[in-house]
């Protein structure tokens, strides 16, 4: 490239940089954070998500080769980085949402959130071993429990949601949306971080399962790809603008089963214990305990093309 031809993309792309910056002084508070507080790291965030797997299922990620005589010295360790990692973005979240503050005040009341959240692992850690028990059980395909925890996205997306859920609880803003959303990018599965979800909880193959905001799922439950529990309508106040915080999605008793494809819809839409729901069911309504939910056998239609007949009678003269 001769040095003109340089000198002019040089003069061309500053004036595309100025344009650029002069987009910045716009009134639109969504494409720029300048003069604001430093924003929380997502890339940080994902690393907590790593530091609690690895507390969750010692041995299976981070270092490998911990026995006995090192896995106190790992854990203090791990639990040490998590608890600094966690502390600071807890503190630049909640200056972000707007808490009124001094930096050391929301310094105090951030670590504190860590404390009480790394305070959970524990059963954090039980609940996952129930979710991996309700896998393994529930999918003859799977081998071993070493092959769920590594491998199965279903078991990824609830330990991140059981993860986010647990900070949520606490009012942690925004982290535990980064948490579940970086699941829902790996696995396809969307599961938003207050649903309330119960034990032995597990999501088989995965892919496209949405699991709303408001959604209640008792113990000892089992969905398929596909499903959705959503919301049936976006009620609004009379001047259009969105109700938040009302019960939109649905609820889901002890031990059903939903298969791929099912949509259930509503807030006041309840799936009674016990119930299986059929493959592609739509339902805006309860349905009492102990029901079976299925579509309708569809008509089905198969034509053979005449042109592959006669070319397969054709090949059978030629044999012949």
């Amino acid at each position: 490239m001769s040095k003109s031809k340089n000198n002019l993309n040089t003069k061309e792309l500053k004036e595309i940089s100025l344009k650029i910056v002069e987009s910045y002084g716009s009134k639109d508070p969504f494409i720029e954070q300048l003069n604001r507080s430093r924003l929380p790291s997502r890339e940080t965030i994902i690393t907590v998500l790593a530091s609690v797997q690895e507390l969750i299922f010692p041995g299976y990620f981070g270092i490998l080769g911990l026995d006995e005589s090192n896995i106190a010295a790992r854990t203090y360790n791990l639990v040490s980085s998590l608890f600094e990692d966690i502390c600071s973005q807890i503190s630049l979240c909640l200056r972000l949402e707007g808490e009124n503050k001094t930096f050391s005040d929301l310094q105090n009341s951030a670590e504190k959130l860590a404390i009480t959240f790394i305070e959970g692992i524990p059963r954090l850690r039980g609940d996952m071993s129930l979710d991996v028990e309700a896998a393994y059980v529930g999918d003859p395909a799977a081998h071993s429990y070493d092959e769920i925890i590594f491998s199965y996205p279903g078991i990824y997306s609830i330990m991140v949601y059981r993860i986010a859920n647990s900070l949520a609880l606490l009012g942690v803003p925004l982290i535990p949306r980064i948490m579940t959303e970086h699941a829902h990018n790996l696995t396809g599965i969307d599961i938003h971080p207050n649903a309330t979800i119960g034990n032995s909880f597990f999501i088989d193959h995965g892919t496209g399962v949405v699991i709303g905001e408001t959604t209640t799922i008792g113990n000892n439950v089992k969905i398929y790809q596909g499903v959705t529990l959503g919301a049936l309508s976006l009620p609004t106040t009379s001047e259009g603008v969105l109700i938040r915080g009302t019960k939109r999605h649905p609820t889901i008793e002890d031990n059903v089963v939903i298969y791929s494809g099912a949509t259930i819809l509503g807030g006041d839409t309840v799936i009674g214990k016990g119930s299986v729901i059929g493959g592609n069911v739509w339902l805006t309504h309860s349905v009492p305990p102990h029901s079976k939910v299925l579509m309708e056998d569809p008509k089905i239609r198969i034509r053979q093309s005449t042109t592959l007949k006669a070319i397969t009678e054709s090949d059978i003269e030629k044999q012949s």
